[in-house]
């Protein structure tokens, strides 16, 4: 599976330059705070989804009418 077009050679040298800007121990910290955002961002499409009307509610009000 290529991930992006990225061979094995370019995904060592960006990990390795992440490593180098941000040491090991603040990795897994930017790591924590990333997941956070991916939470925080997919209870915010859940709510949206939630938040319309179904198909089915739809056409139960148009028939009460």
């Amino acid at each position: 599976m290529k991930l992006l077009f990225l061979g094995t050679w370019e995904i060592v040298i960006i990990v390795l330059v992440v490593l180098l800007l941000f040491g090991g121990k603040k990795i897994p910290e930017l790591m924590h705070g990333v997941g956070k955002g991916v939470k925080s961002f997919k209870d915010g499409m859940n709510g949206l989804e939630d938040s319309k009307p179904s198909e089915g509610k739809k056409e139960e009000t148009k028939k009460d009418k």
